[in-house]
């Protein structure tokens, strides 16, 4: 087989699915991977000629299944989306251990796993890795402390692997989307919170998915064949103002 094949992991929605359906249309050959087996199942018909296969990614069984079903089928692995994450906002005195841990394990065991396992195969192609952490990974935040530590630590674990695998061709880099119009938003970010994001981004909007997908699928390209190590946040501006606050911006 010679069309580039890509892994995407936590594919069954929101910006895996997105990514999925964009690289699609760019020619390339998609693994669909998620845990949500079902909701796996109903939208991969979705992706043109897409492989679907479920996979929990903190299990090293699992992922090791997900990586030898993905060459079975393609012969190849020329990029992998680590997009599988989960998310838990309370604050720290009240996040127990079990949730720590369960956040780190599928948003950086995951990440580790999955990247760790396509190596060989990221080598022969000479592909790339793209990490999906958050602009809580950037910036701290309230109510944030496992969620946000696991992709502070998804970020530094980008460049680690960009470090040591350059040498073997691999490139990686990480995307790190601030607010995003997705299912799971609309449903936790109350009117008030939407307007105050709305308030200290600049672009003064939540971004959508389709344009988190953009930017995950040029870092796959060979358009960034020059790119790795890099953190590229996809937030309207929200990192870039750091101390700018809306108050100080609308008396400019």
């Amino acid at each position: 087989m010679t069309d580039k094949t890509a892994i995407i992991t936590g594919a069954a929605r929101g910006i895996g699915l997105a990514t999925a359906r964009l690289l699609s249309e760019r020619g390339w050959r998609v693994v669909l991977a998620d845990i949500d087996a079902e909701e796996l199942d109903r939208v991969a018909p979705t992706v043109p000629g897409a492989c679907a296969i479920a996979c929990d990614v903190s299990d090293p069984d699992q992922v090791a299944s997900l990586i030898a079903g993905a060459v079975d089928w393609s012969g190849r692995i020329d990029a992998l989306v680590n997009n599988a994450g989960i998310a838990d906002f309370r604050p720290i005195g009240e996040t127990d251990l079990a949730t720590w841990r369960r956040i780190m394990a599928v948003n950086l065991d995951g990440v580790f796993l999955c990247s760790q396992a396509a190596i060989p195969h990221l080598a022969r192609s000479e592909g790339a890795i793209v990490n999906v952490a958050s602009i809580s990974g950037l910036r701290a935040s309230t109510l944030r402390v496992a969620y946000g530590t696991s992709k502070a630590a998804v970020i530094h674990l980008t460049r680690q692997q960009a470090a040591e695998l350059g040498q073997q061709g691999i490139r990686a880099n990480c995307v790190a989307p601030g607010p995003v119009d997705t299912k799971l938003a609309l449903a936790v970010h109350s009117p008030a919170i939407r307007a105050a994001y709305h308030d200290a981004i600049p672009l003064n909007r939540y971004g959508n998915e389709a344009e988190i997908a953009q930017a995950i699928a040029f870092l796959c390209s060979d358009q960034a064949s020059y790119v790795t190590g890099q953190v590229l946040a996809v937030d309207g501006g929200f990192e870039a103002t750091g101390v700018g606050l809306p108050a100080l911006r609308l008396g400019n």
